[in-house]
């Protein structure tokens, strides 16, 4: 795999609809060598899905990778500061 590393992680949040999602994704070798693109999704501090995708080439991820950015920037979802950890908002302050 390249020197470029792939992650996001965003959030969609509307409190008059009760909503707060977050959503991850990120290029990564499976244990056997091979480029995929992880997902997970779900409520803010809930566990959610995950889902990975194997794919041939490097070229073909990060392809696959920006267009579900761009799927999900459609639908509301901005990128975020923290992972939604609560311990990690302290740690980007200190």
């Amino acid at each position: 795999m390249g020197i470029h590393h792939y992650q996001l992680y965003c959030q969609r949040i509307d409190a008059n609809r009760n909503m707060a999602r977050y959503y991850t994704l990120a290029i990564q070798l499976t244990l056997f060598g091979e480029i995929a693109v992880v997902r997970s999704w779900g409520r803010i501090g809930k566990a959610g899905g995950e889902m990975t995708e194997v794919f041939g080439t490097e070229k073909d991820a990060i392809s696959r990778f920006l267009e579900l950015v761009q799927q999900k920037r459609k639908r509301g979802y901005r990128p975020a500061r923290s992972c939604g950890n609560p311990n990690s908002s302290a740690i980007l302050r200190t």
